[in-house]
């Protein structure tokens, strides 16, 4: 793997940890600006929000230069939305220091997947965008958890500028390691946009919408399932989310690995594998030891989706896959903040903390479905017309297609 994927994966270990590390801190930012938990809130959904429509909109802006110092921009943009957030008078320029931070989230992923694909063989693309996501695996084992202990005990303004400093490594590293990829000559916006018409493309963003939503669905509930359903301590929740943390890193590495040799069975197995292990959590969130390896199962199935679910889209988007791939990233997080607010919704209707498990449970197998769907509609796409005794064309199962 080429140097190159080591400065992108520093780059998404800085968005990892700024993504995550506000969860953390909310208790600490809201008093500090008092303003009530749910109000401070706002700076999760505001960043989720942001990347959704910051990935298509950064991308379109960057049609015209090359990816490397698209890249880099997107880098120094991060750094100043999060200097932004660090040194905020009030809470509305933090918030507003937050969205600017999300604004490079998606198209930095977007820009970053493509080009890591480009950095190497046909056979290792899969493996080489699983090597950038790695960044943002290591931030939620790493990142997180060391952001919110210097946050809690030296202040959340450090936290932040310190995610500021990890930026500037990274826009270096860009600079010196990532080499200058010629655009593919020929393609315009009006090429990326045409990307959206197939339904590949579309059927691959629903599965990312569905498939991560389902992990979101549970984790965002995690700590009062955890603890009042469980019996952990409230300090526990946070080497749980470390256990999480790791199934994601293992995850991510053997989804990358797999789906460069057969794309599609990787997504049967990760995603029905998913939808099993959500709706078992009902029941082992009721057992210490099995609730905290079902913690660390679902990090490793969701983040085993990501790797062939980006390539799927490039693969499907080729020629102009730039603008899909980062739609792809706001996908994610579209799916973060559905299943969340369905997630809400069941506990509010009464039905317990363990009740966003059957969502996920059920957006999971959606996904699987439209997996399915997918895999049907490419086989009968690539099945070699033969002619029949009566002189009609039919179609005729290529059976060495995965």
């Amino acid at each position: 793997m080429p140097l190159a994927l080591l400065a992108l994966a520093i780059g998404a270990f800085g968005i990892g940890t700024t993504e995550f590390v506000i969860m953390g801190l909310l208790p600490e930012v809201a008093g500090d600006f008092g303003v009530s938990i749910p109000t401070a809130g706002l700076l999760v959904t505001g960043y989720a929000l942001g990347v959704v429509v910051g990935a298509p909109l950064m991308t379109v802006l960057g049609t015209r230069l090359p990816r490397k110092r698209m890249l880099m921009l997107l880098m120094g943009l991060f750094i100043v939305g999060n200097l932004v957030s660090a040194t905020a008078p009030v809470f509305a320029v933090m918030l507003i220091g937050r969205v600017i931070a999300s604004l490079a989230h998606g198209a930095f992923f977007g820009i970053g997947s493509v080009v890591a694909a480009e950095l190497v063989a046909p056979s290792k693309k899969a493996g080489a965008i699983a090597m950038m996501f790695t960044g943002l695996t290591v931030a939620n084992v790493v990142g997180v958890p060391l952001g919110t202990l210097v946050g809690q005990h030296v202040g959340w303004r450090v936290t932040f500028g310190i995610v500021a400093a990890l930026g500037v490594v990274g826009l270096a590293g860009i600079a010196r390691l990532v080499p200058e990829l010629p655009r593919p000559a020929g393609v315009h916006l009006r090429h990326e946009l045409a990307a959206f018409k197939n339904a590949q493309v579309l059927l691959a963003m629903a599965m990312t919408v569905l498939g991560f939503g389902g992990v979101f669905a549970a984790i965002t509930y995690i700590a009062p399932m955890m603890t009042r359903v469980t019996g952990f301590a409230d300090g526990s929740v946070t080497w749980l989310l470390v256990l999480f943390g790791l199934g994601m890193v293992g995850g991510n590495l053997v989804g990358g690995k797999f789906a460069d040799r057969a794309l599609m069975p990787m997504l049967y197995v990760s995603l029905g594998a998913l939808a099993a292990v959500l709706a078992l959590f009902t029941l082992t969130a009721h057992h210490k030891i099995a609730a905290a390896l079902t913690v660390a199962l679902i990090g490793a199935l969701g983040f085993a989706t990501v790797p062939p679910l980006q390539k799927r889209v490039l693969d499907q988007a080729h020629g102009a896959p730039t603008l899909a791939s980062a739609v792809n990233i706001g996908a994610f997080n579209l799916g973060n903040a559905l299943s969340a607010w369905l997630g809400g919704m069941v506990i509010a209707a009464g039905y317990g903390y363990t009740s966003p498990n059957w969502v996920g449970a059920a957006l999971a197998a959606a996904a699987l479905v439209l997996a399915f769907l997918s895999g049907v509609l490419e086989r009968r796409d690539d099945a070699p017309a033969t002619v029949t005794a009566g002189g009609s064309p039919a179609r005729q199962h290529d059976p060495v297609h995965h």
